[in-house]
Protein backbone atom coordinates (compact mmCIF):
# COMPACT_ATOMS: atom_id res chain seq x y z
CA UNK A 1 0.00 0.00 0.00
CA UNK A 2 2.06 4.06 -1.45
CA UNK A 3 2.03 7.82 -1.01
CA UNK A 4 -1.67 8.50 -0.53
CA UNK A 5 -2.44 11.75 1.14
CA UNK A 6 -5.54 10.57 2.97
CA UNK A 7 -4.80 7.36 4.79
CA UNK A 8 -4.56 5.12 1.79
CA UNK A 9 -2.07 2.34 2.24
CA UNK A 10 0.48 1.40 -1.67
CA UNK A 11 1.55 3.72 -2.43
CA UNK A 12 4.75 4.98 -0.82
CA UNK A 13 4.65 2.40 1.83
CA UNK A 14 4.47 -1.19 1.41
CA UNK A 15 2.09 2.34 -3.08
CA UNK A 16 2.01 2.68 -1.27
CA UNK A 17 0.46 2.44 1.84
CA UNK A 18 2.39 4.14 4.59
CA UNK A 19 3.07 7.34 2.80
CA UNK A 20 -0.49 7.11 1.58
CA UNK A 21 -1.49 7.43 5.17
CA UNK A 22 1.05 9.85 6.60
CA UNK A 23 -0.16 13.40 6.16
CA UNK A 24 2.85 15.44 7.02
CA UNK A 25 2.47 19.14 7.58
CA UNK A 26 5.68 19.70 5.69
CA UNK A 27 7.49 22.92 4.99
CA UNK A 28 7.98 24.13 1.44
CA UNK A 29 11.50 23.49 0.16
CA UNK A 30 12.65 25.14 -3.03
CA UNK A 31 15.25 22.48 -3.85
CA UNK A 32 18.18 22.73 -6.25
CA UNK A 33 17.91 24.17 -9.77
CA UNK A 34 16.24 21.91 -12.32
CA UNK A 35 18.66 19.48 -13.94
CA UNK A 36 19.46 20.56 -17.49
CA UNK A 37 21.39 17.43 -18.43
CA UNK A 38 20.55 14.05 -16.93
CA UNK A 39 23.11 11.26 -17.10
CA UNK A 40 20.78 8.69 -15.51
CA UNK A 41 17.13 8.24 -14.73
CA UNK A 42 17.42 8.23 -10.94
CA UNK A 43 14.41 6.62 -9.27
CA UNK A 44 13.62 6.70 -5.54
CA UNK A 45 12.19 3.30 -4.60
CA UNK A 46 11.74 0.65 -1.95
CA UNK A 47 13.78 -2.46 -2.71
CA UNK A 48 11.35 -4.84 -0.96
CA UNK A 49 7.89 -3.58 -1.83
CA UNK A 50 6.13 -5.85 -4.31
CA UNK A 51 3.99 -5.48 -6.30
CA UNK A 52 5.38 -1.97 -6.65
CA UNK A 53 9.15 -2.39 -6.69
CA UNK A 54 12.05 -4.53 -5.59
CA UNK A 55 15.78 -4.80 -6.21
CA UNK A 56 15.28 -7.54 -8.81
CA UNK A 57 13.09 -5.27 -10.95
CA UNK A 58 10.00 -7.43 -10.51
CA UNK A 59 7.45 -4.73 -9.60
CA UNK A 60 5.16 -2.81 -11.93
CA UNK A 61 6.83 0.45 -10.94
CA UNK A 62 10.14 -1.09 -12.03
CA UNK A 63 8.56 -1.85 -15.39
CA UNK A 64 7.27 1.70 -15.79
CA UNK A 65 10.67 3.12 -14.81
CA UNK A 66 12.26 0.95 -17.50
CA UNK A 67 9.86 2.38 -20.08
CA UNK A 68 10.84 5.90 -19.03
CA UNK A 69 14.57 5.16 -19.16
CA UNK A 70 14.22 3.67 -22.62
CA UNK A 71 12.46 6.79 -23.91
CA UNK A 72 15.05 9.05 -22.29
CA UNK A 73 17.83 6.82 -23.65
CA UNK A 74 19.44 6.88 -20.20
CA UNK A 75 20.70 4.20 -17.82
CA UNK A 76 18.24 3.43 -15.02
CA UNK A 77 19.59 3.98 -11.52
CA UNK A 78 17.75 3.34 -8.25
CA UNK A 79 18.21 4.86 -4.82
CA UNK A 80 16.80 2.27 -2.43
CA UNK A 81 15.23 3.12 0.90
CA UNK A 82 12.38 1.64 2.98
CA UNK A 83 9.21 3.59 2.26
CA UNK A 84 8.51 4.59 5.82
CA UNK A 85 8.42 7.96 7.52
CA UNK A 86 11.25 10.11 6.18
CA UNK A 87 11.38 8.42 2.78
CA UNK A 88 10.87 11.61 0.75
CA UNK A 89 13.16 13.64 3.00
CA UNK A 90 15.98 11.10 2.70
CA UNK A 91 15.73 10.54 -1.05
CA UNK A 92 13.95 13.03 -3.31
CA UNK A 93 14.52 16.06 -1.09
CA UNK A 94 18.23 15.29 -0.81
CA UNK A 95 18.56 15.38 -4.59
CA UNK A 96 19.98 11.86 -4.81
CA UNK A 97 17.09 10.74 -7.04
CA UNK A 98 14.59 12.56 -9.22
CA UNK A 99 11.24 10.73 -9.30
CA UNK A 100 9.05 8.50 -7.15
CA UNK A 101 6.98 6.33 -9.48
CA UNK A 102 3.93 5.87 -7.22
CA UNK A 103 2.50 8.75 -5.17
CA UNK A 104 -1.09 9.51 -4.24
CA UNK A 105 -2.56 12.60 -5.90
CA UNK A 106 -2.49 15.48 -3.45
CA UNK A 107 0.43 14.22 -1.39
CA UNK A 108 1.92 17.40 0.04
CA UNK A 109 5.62 16.53 0.22
CA UNK A 110 6.11 16.28 -3.56
CA UNK A 111 4.95 17.90 -6.76
CA UNK A 112 2.45 15.53 -8.33
CA UNK A 113 2.42 14.74 -12.03
CA UNK A 114 -0.79 13.83 -13.82
CA UNK A 115 -2.34 10.61 -12.54
CA UNK A 116 -1.50 7.46 -14.48
CA UNK A 117 -3.93 5.13 -12.74
CA UNK A 118 -6.83 5.05 -10.33
CA UNK A 119 -7.57 2.06 -8.14
CA UNK A 120 -9.70 1.08 -5.16
CA UNK A 121 -9.57 -1.01 -2.02
CA UNK A 122 -10.70 -4.60 -2.50
CA UNK A 123 -11.86 -7.56 -0.44
CA UNK A 124 -9.88 -10.79 -0.87
CA UNK A 125 -11.78 -14.02 -0.11
CA UNK A 126 -11.45 -17.73 -0.96
CA UNK A 127 -13.02 -18.71 -4.26
CA UNK A 128 -15.60 -20.85 -2.52
CA UNK A 129 -16.55 -18.13 -0.03
CA UNK A 130 -20.18 -17.09 0.02
CA UNK A 131 -19.15 -13.52 0.73
CA UNK A 132 -19.94 -11.04 -2.01
CA UNK A 133 -20.43 -7.67 -0.29
CA UNK A 134 -20.88 -4.42 -2.14
CA UNK A 135 -19.66 -2.28 0.75
CA UNK A 136 -17.81 -2.54 4.04
CA UNK A 137 -21.11 -1.89 5.80
CA UNK A 138 -22.71 -4.95 4.17
CA UNK A 139 -24.36 -7.19 6.82
CA UNK A 140 -22.51 -10.14 5.26
CA UNK A 141 -19.33 -8.94 6.96
CA UNK A 142 -20.81 -8.65 10.46
CA UNK A 143 -19.09 -11.15 12.75
CA UNK A 144 -16.62 -12.23 10.06
CA UNK A 145 -12.91 -12.31 10.86
CA UNK A 146 -11.41 -9.82 8.40
CA UNK A 147 -7.79 -8.77 8.00
CA UNK A 148 -7.03 -5.08 7.54
CA UNK A 149 -3.96 -2.85 7.68
CA UNK A 150 -4.19 -0.59 10.72
CA UNK A 151 -4.97 3.09 10.10
CA UNK A 152 -5.98 2.56 6.47
CA UNK A 153 -9.37 3.78 5.18
CA UNK A 154 -11.26 0.45 5.54
CA UNK A 155 -10.37 0.00 9.21
CA UNK A 156 -13.07 2.14 10.85
CA UNK A 157 -15.93 1.23 8.43
CA UNK A 158 -15.23 -2.47 8.98
CA UNK A 159 -15.27 -2.07 12.73
CA UNK A 160 -18.48 -0.05 12.64
CA UNK A 161 -20.10 -2.69 10.46
CA UNK A 162 -19.50 -5.36 13.07
CA UNK A 163 -16.64 -7.28 11.47
CA UNK A 164 -14.12 -8.89 13.80
CA UNK A 165 -10.77 -7.44 12.79
CA UNK A 166 -7.31 -8.94 12.55
CA UNK A 167 -5.06 -5.87 12.28
CA UNK A 168 -1.68 -5.83 10.54
CA UNK A 169 0.89 -3.06 11.12
CA UNK A 170 1.09 -0.13 8.75
CA UNK A 171 4.52 1.33 9.42
CA UNK A 172 7.06 -1.42 8.84
CA UNK A 173 10.53 -1.90 7.44
CA UNK A 174 9.78 -3.93 4.32
CA UNK A 175 13.23 -5.50 4.51
CA UNK A 176 11.99 -7.51 7.48
CA UNK A 177 8.25 -8.17 7.09
CA UNK A 178 5.38 -7.82 4.62
CA UNK A 179 2.06 -7.37 6.42
CA UNK A 180 0.09 -7.16 3.16
CA UNK A 181 1.42 -10.49 1.92
CA UNK A 182 0.76 -11.99 5.35
CA UNK A 183 -2.84 -10.73 5.30
CA UNK A 184 -3.51 -12.53 2.00
CA UNK A 185 -1.71 -15.68 3.15
CA UNK A 186 -3.93 -15.78 6.22
CA UNK A 187 -7.00 -15.78 3.95
CA UNK A 188 -5.56 -18.64 1.88
CA UNK A 189 -4.76 -20.64 5.03
CA UNK A 190 -8.20 -20.11 6.57
CA UNK A 191 -6.94 -17.99 9.45
CA UNK A 192 -9.29 -15.16 8.40
CA UNK A 193 -12.48 -15.05 6.32
CA UNK A 194 -11.11 -12.29 4.11
CA UNK A 195 -8.88 -9.23 3.97
CA UNK A 196 -9.48 -5.68 2.74
CA UNK A 197 -6.39 -4.23 1.08
CA UNK A 198 -5.35 -1.55 -1.39
CA UNK A 199 -6.34 -2.88 -4.83
CA UNK A 200 -2.88 -3.37 -6.40
CA UNK A 201 -1.75 -5.35 -3.36
CA UNK A 202 -4.96 -7.40 -3.20
CA UNK A 203 -4.82 -8.32 -6.88
CA UNK A 204 -1.14 -9.22 -6.89
CA UNK A 205 -0.99 -11.47 -3.85
CA UNK A 206 -4.41 -13.07 -4.39
CA UNK A 207 -3.31 -14.32 -7.82
CA UNK A 208 -0.21 -15.93 -6.30
CA UNK A 209 -2.05 -18.23 -3.90
CA UNK A 210 -2.76 -21.87 -4.73
CA UNK A 211 -5.57 -21.88 -5.64
CA UNK A 212 -5.88 -18.16 -6.45
CA UNK A 213 -8.20 -16.13 -4.24
CA UNK A 214 -11.14 -14.02 -5.38
CA UNK A 215 -10.78 -10.23 -5.45
CA UNK A 216 -13.84 -8.01 -5.01
CA UNK A 217 -13.06 -4.34 -5.82
CA UNK A 218 -15.26 -2.15 -3.62
CA UNK A 219 -16.25 0.21 -6.41
CA UNK A 220 -19.90 0.49 -5.37
CA UNK A 221 -19.23 1.37 -1.73
CA UNK A 222 -20.72 4.80 -1.09
CA UNK A 223 -21.02 4.40 2.68
CA UNK A 224 -17.45 3.88 3.88
CA UNK A 225 -15.70 7.12 3.02
CA UNK A 226 -13.15 7.33 0.27
CA UNK A 227 -11.76 3.99 -0.91
CA UNK A 228 -10.42 4.91 -4.37
CA UNK A 229 -7.33 6.99 -5.11
CA UNK A 230 -5.52 8.42 -8.12
CA UNK A 231 -1.82 7.62 -8.33
CA UNK A 232 0.73 9.98 -9.84
CA UNK A 233 4.50 10.26 -9.95
CA UNK A 234 6.23 12.56 -7.49
CA UNK A 235 9.04 15.01 -8.23
CA UNK A 236 10.58 18.04 -6.53
CA UNK A 237 8.84 21.38 -6.85
CA UNK A 238 10.34 23.90 -9.24
CA UNK A 239 11.10 21.45 -12.07
CA UNK A 240 8.58 22.39 -14.79
CA UNK A 241 10.49 20.83 -17.69
CA UNK A 242 10.77 17.50 -15.88
CA UNK A 243 7.09 17.70 -15.01
CA UNK A 244 6.16 18.38 -18.64
CA UNK A 245 8.25 15.46 -19.88
CA UNK A 246 6.67 13.00 -17.43
CA UNK A 247 3.14 14.23 -18.16
CA UNK A 248 3.79 13.83 -21.88
CA UNK A 249 5.20 10.32 -21.28
CA UNK A 250 2.09 9.34 -19.31
CA UNK A 251 -0.20 10.67 -22.03
CA UNK A 252 1.62 8.89 -24.85
CA UNK A 253 2.19 5.60 -23.04
CA UNK A 254 -1.05 5.30 -21.07
CA UNK A 255 -2.16 2.18 -22.93
CA UNK A 256 1.20 0.52 -22.29
CA UNK A 257 1.07 1.50 -18.61
CA UNK A 258 -2.44 0.07 -18.31
CA UNK A 259 -1.25 -3.19 -19.85
CA UNK A 260 1.52 -3.49 -17.27
CA UNK A 261 -0.88 -2.76 -14.43
CA UNK A 262 -3.35 -5.33 -15.76
CA UNK A 263 -0.61 -7.97 -15.84
CA UNK A 264 -0.12 -7.39 -12.11
CA UNK A 265 -3.84 -7.71 -11.33
CA UNK A 266 -4.39 -4.04 -10.45
CA UNK A 267 -8.12 -3.17 -10.36
CA UNK A 268 -8.32 -0.10 -12.60
CA UNK A 269 -11.04 2.54 -12.52
CA UNK A 270 -11.97 5.02 -15.23
CA UNK A 271 -12.35 8.76 -14.66
CA UNK A 272 -15.88 8.23 -13.32
CA UNK A 273 -14.86 5.58 -10.82
CA UNK A 274 -16.16 2.62 -12.84
CA UNK A 275 -14.18 -0.63 -12.97
CA UNK A 276 -12.39 -1.03 -16.30
CA UNK A 277 -12.72 -4.40 -18.04
CA UNK A 278 -9.64 -6.60 -17.88
CA UNK A 279 -8.11 -6.95 -21.33
CA UNK A 280 -5.24 -9.39 -21.13
CA UNK A 281 -2.85 -9.79 -24.07
CA UNK A 282 -3.36 -12.69 -26.48
CA UNK A 283 -0.80 -15.30 -25.50
CA UNK A 284 -0.98 -16.88 -28.93
CA UNK A 285 -2.40 -20.09 -27.53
Amino acid sequence: MRLVARACRGMVLPAALLLMVLIAAGTTWAGPPELADRSHLRVCADGNNLPFSNRDGEGFENRIAEMMAEELDLPLQYVWAPQIMGFVRNTLDLGVCDVIIGVSAGYELVQNTNAYYRSVYALVVPNDSGLNPTSLADPQLAGRYIGVISETPPHIPLRRGGARLKPYPLQVDTRAISPMRDAVSDVAEGVTDGAVLWGPIAGYYAARQDPPLRVIPLVDDRNSGRLDFRITMGIRRGEPQWMDWINDFISRRQDDINQVLTEYGVPLLDSRGRLLPIERPDDGG
